[in-house]
């Protein structure tokens, strides 16, 4: 199994969730941007952020 890529840190400092505009949560495991505020995670793949509501997860209560 490979090693999921980093993404950058000053990516994530930029990136805000485009549906709130509040601040997301880096997930390394899951490779994974979470928005609280919006009850979704976008994915990243091969590094890259999918910022697009319709390519989210979206989050389960508790």
């Amino acid at each position: 199994m490979t090693e999921p890529r980093k993404v950058d840190p000053k990516l994530l400092e930029l990136l805000v969730c485009p549906l709130t505009k509040t601040r997301l949560v880096y997930d390394a495991d899951k490779q994974e941007l979470v928005s609280r505020a919006a009850g979704l995670a976008y994915p990243i793949r091969d590094g890259i952020p999918i910022m697009l509501a319709d390519e989210a997860r979206e989050l389960k209560d508790g």
